[in-house]
């Protein structure tokens, strides 16, 4: 057995706990972390990779246990965790994208970090400590990292910043910034913010930077006692004289096309130009030489070129100057049957997205440690083979489609009305249709335009921008920072600061750089550059549609949402279902009913929905004395007649109340089916309903037209339906 090293810290009110030596001693290095009563396993492995591989071969698994918040699936076939949840997805992309910077450049070994849940307190994310326990495992380990860096989420509140809020704390932030960082400079930023400033955002970053030494402190103190020693490694070399050939065939054949300003643009330029040095340089008789290889000399070989153009000529290979922004175009409403549709293009970027209004019923629920959950807003991104010209399998979303399609839908998630002003569960589909660099930002920007031409009553449009940075290798002190970056500047470059928002201020921020870390000075000088960028764009934006269509899409389903009382969800619903199946069938309209009493009808057909929310709100409705009502006569009986006031409730018309004169017999006054006025004239304490047809005050409002009788309108104020507008 090991020795069981262990280090704590107070962080934000509680203990951070970091302990290695006694778990999963197998791997390279372990590390046990806990926060709260959340408790998480993480590991790091390596080993020699293939020789044809021809990228960094680093694996981030983050593994959510159900038992870690005491649940078993839901489902009564499939108990045991299946596929990772688009949580687990997105926090696997944090760590990975936090981590990745800081390997060495030649290291070619396979790396796997592996991060598993262990408990989970419903308080505390995970997500921060995993990142920490990530960071931990690679520093105890013998692989070689750049390490450690610490992992934070800061809050903001009243004018000050929280230190890793819990749930709770978070629904009272405007901002919620996940932040790696080193001693001193800025490795990951992930952020999702209620319209909050520029300034704001780079004073939690420097609050975020300077409570992180704390965990890094931790860290290196655990590394000293516990930690290996890292591994040797050589650079393997294909030779001087091999290397310089390759070089020079580079320059004279590959390196001019650069200067063409579409190239900027192809994202297959790179494997193009490959596939010459294949041909050229990969010969029977000479097997070291591997695409790998030729492919990391024609990376340094494009780097050196586009660095020398930007730093010393202050010229990008398309032609613009560093803030420059490509030609942008928008449209809206281009697909006739959808409920909302818009079309943005940035360059050669190009994305459609579309949006599909329908009843709160179909929310999306989802299941998880936490316990279940519904989702009402859905943002999804497809990226197909052939947005970038290429051959490729279709399958099922991978990490980058759903990373990219959460990130747009953060940006959009502030700005969307409340369900109470519009009671639709909204999805909205990004098909990026051309790639030339950031299209998730500019499916942020498709997307305003969809939802604003789907009539969605958004509060500001909103858009995206990246930002890239390209710095000399040896003197980092000299750097460019670059508008909108198109795709070599992307693939080359140093960094990738996307940053969406509305006029008023940020709502989503994405940052991932390829160095070991940036100062605070540049995220400013990205973030300011960033909001100007913004501003043009929905300048363009709302050029192409100003506001919020006042009408849905006739296309579009009617949703009545009605507050009941829920000690009458039983009297909507009825005896094993059948009064609301006989609304149903009746109507045509869908009919929903959750535990607070919210009904939703929804349907097509408006008339339908009407009617099935007129007879639900008679359901529910109380008779009171005095109030009239015009009701068919249901039943004949030898002293009186029973009449249907309200849907399902009927009341007793006594012989005596049927005329001001003498009745000897009910029949020779009513008939079964027969539409009379009543009144309601006495309530019995058993609930028992008396009905009056004699009507003596027609001056207080009891007259005989049906329009003149008081009324209880229990539907609330939001009734949608095509044609219909919406609340402002």
């Amino acid at each position: 057995m090991q020795k069981t090293v262990r280090k704590e810290i107070d962080l934000a009110g509680k203990k951070l706990i970091l302990e290695s030596g006694e778990l999963a001693t197998q791997a390279n290095a372990s590390v046990l972390a806990s926060y709260g009563e959340t408790v998480l396993l993480a590991t790091a492995v390596s080993k020699k990779a293939p020789p044809d591989m021809d990228f960094f071969p680093l694996a981030v698994d983050y593994e959510e246990r159900l038992y870690a918040g005491g649940k078993i699936s839901t489902s009564r076939f499939i108990k045991r965790e299946g596929r990772p949840s688009e949580k687990a997805i997105l926090t696997a992309r944090l760590i990975d994208r936090s981590i990745r910077p800081l390997f060495p450049k030649d290291y070619q070994a396979e790396v796997q970090v592996v991060i598993t849940v262990l408990s989970f307190d419903q308080e505390n994310d995970p997500d921060i400590v995993a990142l920490i326990a990530a960071s931990c495992a690679l520093s105890l380990s013998d692989i070689p990292w750049n390490g450690p860096i610490s992992g934070l989420r800061i809050g903001r509140q009243n004018g000050g910043y929280i230190l890793n809020p819990t749930d709770a704390e978070k629904d009272f932030s405007s901002l919620d910034l996940i932040l790696a960082s080193n001693k001193e400079e800025v490795v990951m930023i992930e952020a999702g913010a209620n319209e909050v400033d520029e300034e704001s955002v780079i004073g939690a970053i420097k609050f975020g930077i300077d409570h992180g030494k704390n965990v890094i402190k931790l860290i290196e103190d655990l590394t000293k006692e516990a930690g290996r020693e890292k591994q040797k490694y050589e650079r393997v070399s294909l030779g001087e004289n091999k290397d310089k050939i390759i070089r020079e065939f580079i320059a004279k054949n590959i390196i001019s096309g650069l200067e063409k300003p579409e190239v900027s643009q192809d994202e297959n330029w790179f494997s193009y130009q490959l596939t010459k040095l294949e041909e050229e340089f990969i010969k029977e008789e000479e097997k070291q030489i591997t695409s790998k290889w030729l492919a990391g000399i024609l990376d340094e070989a494009v780097s050196d070129f586009l660095r020398k153009r930007i730093l010393q000529d202050k010229k990008r290979i398309d032609g613009r100057s560093p803030d420059d922004i490509r030609p942008i175009t928008a449209r809206v409403g281009i697909l006739p049957r959808t409920h909302g549709s818009g079309l943005f293009q940035r360059g050669d970027t190009q994305v459609l997205s579309i949006v599909t209004l329908a009843s709160p019923a179909l929310e999306q629920l989802i299941e998880g440690m936490t316990g279940e959950g519904t989702k009402k807003y859905m943002h999804h991104y497809n990226f197909p083979p052939f947005s970038t010209g290429e051959v490729r399998r279709l399958g099922p979303p991978g990490r980058r489609e759903i990373g990219h399609g959460a990130l747009a839908e953060r940006a959009l998630l502030p700005v969307l009305p409340s369900q109470e002003d519009f009671p639709y569960t909204l999805r909205v589909v990004s098909e990026v249709l051309s790639s030339a660099g950031s299209t998730s930002m500019a499916s942020a920007c498709g997307s305003t335009l969809a939802l604003m031409d789907a009539g969605v009553p958004i509060k500001e449009p909103v858009a995206g921008i990246s930002i890239g940075l390209i710095c000399d290798k040896k003197d980092r002190s000299k750097y460019v920072t670059l508008v909108d970056i198109a795709y070599q500047e992307d693939s080359q470059g140093d960094m990738d600061f996307k940053v969406a928002g509305t006029k008023n201020g940020i709502t989503a921020i994405q940052m991932d750089i390829k160095l070991d870390g940036i100062p605070t000075s540049i995220a400013k000088e990205a973030l300011m550059k960033a909001k100007k960028a913004r501003l043009s764009i929905l300048e363009t934006i709302i050029k192409t549609i100003p506001a919020a269509r006042e009408k849905i899409s006739p296309h579009a389903p009617t949703v009545i949402l009605i507050k009941i009382d829920p000690a009458k969800i039983g009297a909507v619903i009825g005896s094993g279902g059948r009064t609301i199946n006989k609304i149903i069938a009746e109507t045509g309209a869908a009919i929903d009913i959750d535990d607070q009493g919210i009904v939703t009808v929804s349907g097509k057909d408006v008339q339908a929905c009407q009617t099935a929310a007129k007879i639900i709100e008679g359901i529910v409705k109380e008779a009171e004395v005095g109030e009239i009502y015009e009701g068919a006569v249901k039943r004949i009986l030898p002293f009186g007649a029973m009449v249907e006031i309200l849907p399902g409730k009927e009341g007793l018309v006594h012989i005596s109340q049927i005329a001001n004169y003498r009745v000897a017999k009910v029949e020779d006054e009513l008939k079964i089916g027969q539409k009379v006025k009543v009144r309601v004239a006495e309530i019995d304490d058993q609930g028992r309903v008396n009905l009056s047809m004699k009507f003596q005050d027609e001056r207080q409002g009891l007259g005989t037209k049906s329009d003149d009788f008081p009324k209880r309108n229990f539907r609330k104020k939001f009734d949608y339906g095509p044609g219909r507008k919406h609340k402002k």
